[in-house]
This record gives structure tokens, sequence and C-alpha cells, in this order.
């Protein structure tokens, strides 16, 4: 309930902290873009709100965490995520993408989300949807899917799973918590019910991990695409995508080491 307070307290500019980014949905017009819980689709970046940052050092998460990837732990990248009632568009939908798409830091082993439900969560209101197992591929190339109606703002999604394979849905209670690895391809529907679907989740990195030169990459193009979103949110040098992800990196557990 804090948490759902402290998200909505964003949502009537009462608070702003340091480097957050606020997102909306395609489907809402300009006219419509007052601040407020029903045009804000998504904040990432909530590491200098001490409420909403909270969730990164809950024990409860930490526990797993360092199950996945060692004691010495960085919060890397928040969001809380409130997914619109679609408005006939489907630009609620999530394409299918791999979470490592927008890291430059490795190795992938040591990488980890947890991502909370707020509410109950299922195939009506867009629940996540996984490919079981592709966690054992590679990172593959991404980018904008061709949607009609509109696709929102760095929502990259893979060009080339196989459509054959069997989605399965989380269907998920209000605080259920699944954890997962950056290379699972996963997304989520469209909401068709006319509440909005609420999650909070970040994303843990091993304080050992490394940055990577994206240059050259599959990630290359996300680069420069991400800078030019962020320069519109910041007021501070950026060059690369490692000065963003420096820029936010927490310790939250153990020592930090690289990151």
């Amino acid at each position: 309930m804090v948490r759902r307070n402290a998200f909505e307290r964003i949502c009537r500019s009462e608070a702003k902290p340091p480097g957050l980014m606020i997102m909306r949905d395609v489907a809402i017009k300009k006219s419509e873009y007052n601040l407020s819980e029903k045009t804000v689709t998504k904040i990432q970046n909530f590491q200098e709100d001490k409420e909403l940052f909270r969730y990164c050092t809950l024990p409860e998460i930490l526990k797993y965490v360092e199950c996945f990837i060692g004691p010495n732990i960085m919060a890397m990248h928040t969001m809380v995520i409130n997914k619109p009632p679609d408005a006939g568009r489907k630009t609620s939908r999530h394409p299918l993408h791999q979470d490592l798409h927008y890291f430059p830091f490795r190795p992938s082993d040591y990488i980890v989300c947890a991502w909370t439900a707020m509410e109950h969560m299922d195939r009506n209101n867009g629940c996540l949807a996984v490919l079981p197992g592709t966690h054992k591929g590679t990172l593959k190339p991404h980018d904008y899917p061709q949607w009609e109606k509109g696709v929102n703002i760095l929502f990259h999604g893979i060009q080339d799973y196989d459509k054959n394979s069997e989605l399965k849905h989380l269907v998920m209670e209000k605080g259920d918590t699944v954890f997962f690895h950056p290379l699972l391809i996963h997304g989520s529907g469209s909401n068709q019910t006319k509440g909005f679907r609420k999650a909070i989740s970040c994303h843990f990195a091993a304080a050992s991990c490394h940055y990577i030169d994206v240059k050259g990459t599959t990630q290359e193009k996300l680069e420069k695409e991400v800078l030019k979103v962020a320069s519109r949110n910041n007021e501070m040098d950026l060059l690369n995508l490692k000065d963003i992800w420096q820029f936010q990196a927490r310790l939250v557990k153990g020592e930090r080491i690289n990151l």
C-alpha cells in the first residue's frame, strides 16, 4: 500500500526524484498529458525515491537474489509498471523481448530480475507471458514490432523467435514475486479490463559484473535511442549506456566491486 501511494504521489507531481523517467502509452493523446495515475503507464529509475526503493532492499527479495548472483548485490534498474486499460489499439501489449537487450553489463548469468505483482494478474489484464527454457539461449536481435496502431517508445521485440513455441502465462496474486534470467523471452498481452494493472520490479546484478562496449553489436542502435530519451529527462551529459547505468546503480548488499 505504501509503495502504491508513493507511485500515486509521483503521478500527482508531488514528487519527482532525480533521474526518474516517466512514460505514457502511445494511445494517450497529448491533450491528456497532465500527470495522473491514468496517464502514467510506467516509471523507471526510482532509485532516489526512498519509499519505492525500499522494495529493492527487502530481505524477502534479497535472500533469493543472493541465491542467483551471490552476496555482493547491485540494484541496476527499477520500474513500476501501470499497464492501462487498452484503448482498442492493443498498445498496452509488450512485445516478446529479452531484458539483456537493454543492459551493457555482463555476464548474463549474474543478473536477475525480481518482478512483483501489486494486484491479481491473469490474461485478462495482461499478465506476464514467458517462453520457458529460453534463458539457455543467446541474445537475439531486437527492433520495434510492425504493429499497425503504434508501439510504445523503447518497447523493442525479438524478430526471429519460433512462433510455434508455447507461451506460459503467469497468473499471480498480489505480492507474488517471480525471479527470472535476463535472456528469458517474455512479454505481456493487452489489458482488457477497466482497471490498471500494477507491478514493481528491480534488476539486480552481481557487483563483480563488468560493463561492455555495445558499439558494433545488436545493442548499438538501442544505445543511440536510449541516450536521446535520457537527454530529455536528465540534466547531465551522458555519452553511452555505461554512463546511464553507473548513474542509477546502487549497492544494496555486500561490497561494490566493478559496477
